[in-house]
């Protein structure tokens, strides 16, 4: 049963993810890989987060395909064209790919190559309908394509967001666009996530919790000053910063957080930030 098929029959999922590298070495990537991939639903393969050049996301799910797990293409806006867009898709879809997650992607100022333009031709929800238009055998300029991709869609929602109504008014317009899952931003107030599960549920769309690894407190300070959507309580991060072992307190905060989501949602979603020893072990103390 694939990751699809878990998701419509009601299954709960787990989801983690993966960075590709910067450079062309993929033996430690292909090493998690082959660690994770029978322990997990689906892998996803970030796309140049934080802004920062490194290997495709769709090369990377190619060899994670060829590894015998099933990845999620990632694939945002703020480094491509509708031209770049529409070819990786075709790419993705002739290597046999079948799910993408739709982002908006972190532009260059965020990264380590400041001087970069971003792009930004279409956003996500213009990426969904892009995605959707060319299933129906047709590109953006109305042309006939050779062959329509299909792809099993998805896209990133914020629980988290101050002005809960808009977010959840931009998650319906992705679900028309052809979103049929959601992976959200790290949750760290459940009572929030509560409130969005229920506002939410008329959508009948599986939505899976972010859960994100800490690795110290700094790591947590950095985040919350620097990446949008991330809102780090100061407990936690006291947590981490008097915590002798960070290590066994990051899986600690990480299962706490599990517990209190299973029964709200249909997944979670690991997000290692490197420390993808600790996602085996996470795996294995979930239930």
């Amino acid at each position: 049963m694939n990751f699809q098929e878990k998701l419509e029959k009601g299954k709960f999922v787990i989801t983690s993810e993966i960075t590709p590298p910067k450079g062309t070495n993929v033996q430690s990537a292909l090493e998690v890989v082959n660690t994770l991939k029978n322990k997990i639903d689906a892998i996803n393969v970030t796309d140049m987060a934080g802004g920062i050049m490194r290997l495709s996301s769709l090369c990377l799910s190619y060899l994670i395909k060829q590894k015998g797990g099933e990845p999620i293409f990632q694939i945002t806006a703020s480094h491509r064209n509708r031209l770049a867009l529409q070819s990786d898709v075709l790419s993705a879809s002739v290597l046999g790919i079948r799910n993408i997650l739709v982002l908006s992607g972190d532009p260059p100022s965020y990264g380590d190559q400041k001087e970069a333009k971003p792009v930004f031709d279409l956003d996500s929800i213009g990426i969904l309908e892009m995605i959707r238009k060319m299933a129906e055998g047709y590109d953006l300029a109305e042309r006939e394509l050779q062959g329509s991709p299909q792809f099993f869609c998805g896209a990133a929602v914020d629980p988290n967001a101050e002005n809960l109504d808009f977010q959840i008014s931009k998650m319906e317009r992705k679900i028309r666009a052809g979103a049929r899952f959601f992976q959200t931003q790290p949750i760290f107030d459940i009572a929030k996530f509560a409130e969005f599960m229920k506002k939410t549920q008329r959508f009948n769309v599986p939505v899976l919790g972010g859960v994100i690894f800490l690795k110290n407190e700094k790591t947590a300070d950095y985040l919350n000053k620097n990446i949008p959507g991330i809102s780090i309580p100061g407990e936690i991060i006291k947590r981490l910063k008097t915590a002798i072992d960070k290590e066994k307190e990051t899986v600690r905060i990480a299962l706490e957080l599990i517990k209190q989501m299973h029964p709200l949602c249909q997944g979670v979603h690991l997000m290692p930030l490197g420390k993808n020893n600790l996602v085996e072990e996470v795996i294995e103390r979930i239930f």
